[in-house]
């Protein structure tokens, strides 16, 4: 014997919920278990039971019967019969009435191309300063000779024979539940109602084709490496209709050879002899922006940092520049000449 669960429970509201209420409680229950969503073992039949339970307590008749004889199932009872003659075609209809759209079985969309990745290698000024460069990719795109139809040109794909040019094909199953109509995707159209009777002898009736093109990509100033920059819609085309992906372009920035890079600052290391930092003096130092002129105080010690700024990079999502920062670097002469020892021997002795 099957022992029924009582509706309220079923649905997890009291008896004296609001019709309202009841009706709020079902489609949270219908969009969890719908056998559309969900494809865990027991949604389908957890489904029927709060479908029975909402079309009882929905209803101000079976509900004020059912309240009096609970499940007593004899031949008056409105809901004695259960799921006899239960279309499960059906539940497509009520997730379409309470969460709009239909069920997937009925569904045929449009889907979103998958999306293409790239890389490209740029020098460290031209991270900095931002660059045009033209990459080569594949893709898939829509057939040029059918235009995505996938039949000859001046051909017709024809009725899938199987549907009838429904796409969906309808099962009777029973059970010791009763009997049950399941709606399906037809295995021989996939859905679509039709069949390539001719197909393009392009693209063998895919309706698309790979090609190896050439993209023209913005490199933005102050991009760093391995930053990624999205182009929409440079991807694969998109199936029925649905819009291309997109074309990922990893960047990688070569070292420089004397530069580096710490946020959008730009590090230089100078190097100057003991005699012109002690002295202090005036140096012509590179920057991404040409050569520029930089003052050294008189007594600059190695590790002290000038800032040149606005000589670094720009930055990437915003207004305005970095600084270079010039780290000083005093450099001791590992060799001297009898002359050069001699004033170092002099200057030795008059610093005590």
């Amino acid at each position: 014997m099957v022992v029924k669960r009582d509706y309220y429970e079923l649905l997890g509201v009291p008896r004296d919920a609001s019709g309202e209420d009841i009706k709020k409680a079902f489609r949270k229950l219908a969009f969890q278990y719908h056998p559309d969503k969900n494809r865990e073992a027991g949604a389908a039949d957890k489904f029927k039971e709060i479908n029975e339970a909402y079309e009882v307590l929905s209803d101000a008749n079976k509900r004020s019967a059912y309240d009096r004889y609970g499940h007593g199932g004899g031949a008056e009872s409105p809901f004695g019969k259960g799921f006899e003659g239960f279309d499960m075609g059906g539940f497509g209809d009520i997730f379409e009435a309470f969460f709009g759209g239909t069920s997937t079985a009925n569904r045929q969309t449009a889907r979103h191309g998958s999306d293409v990745r790239s890389h490209i290698s740029v020098s460290f000024e031209e991270a900095a300063l931002g660059i045009e460069k033209e990459i080569e990719i594949n893709r898939t795109e829509v057939c040029v000779t059918c235009h995505g139809t996938r039949s000859k040109p001046g051909t017709q794909p024809g009725r899938c024979t199987e549907c009838n040019g429904t796409g969906q094909i309808r099962r009777v199953q029973r059970s010791i539940f009763g009997q049950f109509i399941n709606t399906g995707v037809c295995g021989q159209c996939h859905g679509e109602g039709t069949l390539i009777t001719d197909p393009c002898p392009d693209c063998k009736g895919s309706g698309f084709q790979k090609h190896r093109r050439n993209i023209a990509v913005s490199v933005p100033a102050g991009i760093d490496d391995r930053n990624v920059i999205r182009m929409t819609g440079e991807g694969d085309a998109g199936f029925r209709g649905g819009s291309a992906g997109n074309l990922y372009v990893e960047i990688s920035v070569a070292k420089h050879k004397f530069f580096s890079r710490e946020g959008d600052n730009v590090i230089y290391e100078l190097h100057l002899n003991f005699a012109n930092a002690a002295l202090g003096t005036e140096v012509t130092v590179p920057t991404l922006y040409g050569d520029s002129k930089l003052k050294i105080s008189a007594g600059s010690q190695t590790g002290k940092i000038f800032r040149m700024r606005d000589k670094g990079i720009a930055h990437l999502h915003g207004m305005g520049r970095g600084d270079q920062m010039v780290v000083l670097l005093v450099v001791t002469p590992e060799s001297l000449t009898k002359e050069q020892r001699k004033l170092f021997e002099e200057l030795a002795k008059s610093l005590g």
